[in-house]
């Protein structure tokens, strides 16, 4: 993979999603009209015939996309391939490009598409998947929806919306069972979509330092009970890796178990590698790459993490200790 493009040069894209009602609209028109001297490319999916409101979605000079044949989870990935395709071809004109995507999808087939089809890996970079929360409803939407579950876990930032509706008390309980689905997304609450803009664009791909910096306690994530069925587990390895053992099992593992694991990500410390080597899995679908020296005072040891279902710990654990280096 080294003959691949240098993060820099690749337009960077934002996953904005989050159930009905949430606000994704809102914050959207927010992002869209905020001053940061940026133009972006919007694509729109909503579910059904009419597609969006138009009216909904402000005028500016961003370029807006509709996608109304279906749901983008299913059976418009082409279609999304083919605007990100297009859209390549006037590279020049916007520097990064937001999909919101309809509230009933479940977000894992968006990402795959940055896997799956090697023209848009090539040309451009998932930044973030960002998934906006309605604080009165999630509880009682989550009770109710997998997809909203689906919607928590595999977010890189949880936006908690309308918190002017809630109070504190409300709002730390909600916070409190988004932890428990997703532990290593950082979680930042708005009124009204009015968000601030390094809260969701720039935030460099899936990166396990910012998750660090973020929550620098989720690697010794206690051992709880999870009011859901998803859950996440952390790891970390301080004798290096195996490069090879590492491939043996993390693509076995996601053959047999993929369908239950939403996200994978980690930073590895590979034997013999002077670089540090990014990794991430949607479902059972992995990439990963070198990302460049150990920085100064960095300890080199191998962090990943896993979201899902049904994750068993204690293998898991076997799993990537059986990795290391004799």
């Amino acid at each position: 993979m080294s003959d691949s493009p240098t993060s820099d040069a690749l337009v960077p894209v934002t996953v904005l999603t989050g159930f009905l009602g949430a606000g994704k609209t809102t914050m959207l028109n927010h992002i869209l009209t905020a001053q940061h001297g940026r133009k972006y490319a919007v694509v729109v999916n909503e579910y059904g015939e009419l597609g969006i409101d138009n009216d909904l979605v402000v005028d500016t000079d961003e370029e807006v996309f509709e996608m109304n044949n279906g749901c983008i989870c299913c059976t418009v990935r082409g279609d999304l391939i083919r605007i990100l395709t297009s859209l390549m071809k006037r590279r020049g004109k916007f520097d990064g490009i937001i999909i919101e995507t309809t509230g009933l999808a479940d977000p894992a087939p968006v990402a795959q598409t940055f896997f799956a089809d090697e023209d848009v890996r090539s040309k451009t970079r998932l930044d973030a998947v960002v998934t906006v929360i309605d604080a009165m409803n999630i509880e009682q939407t989550l009770k109710e929806s997998p997809e909203a579950h689906q919607q928590v876990a595999f977010a890189d930032v949880l936006i908690l919306n309308k918190t002017d509706l809630a109070d504190e008390a409300q709002l730390e309980a909600v916070e409190k069972t988004l932890k428990s689905i997703n532990s290593i997304a950082p979680v930042h609450r708005t009124k009204k979509g009015n968000v601030k803009l390094t809260d969701v664009l720039d935030q460099g791909g899936f990166d396990l330092e910012r998750v660090l910096k973020n929550m620098p306690e989720f690697l010794e994530h206690p051992e709880h009970k999870h009011e859901a069925d998803i859950s996440s587990v952390s790891l970390s390895l301080k004798t290096p890796l195996d490069a090879n053992k590492f491939q043996l099992w993390i693509s076995a593992l996601l053959q047999e178990k993929g369908a239950d694991m939403l996200r994978t990500k980690g930073i590895l410390n590979f034997e013999g590698q002077p670089d540090r080597f990014a990794f991430q899995a949607v479902h059972m679908m992995a990439d990963g790459d070198s990302i460049g020296p150990w920085k100064e005072n960095e300890p080199r040891e191998s962090r990943l993490v896993f979201i899902g279902r049904n994750l068993n710990r204690p293998q898991l654990r076997r799993g990537f200790e059986s990795c290391a280096i004799a």
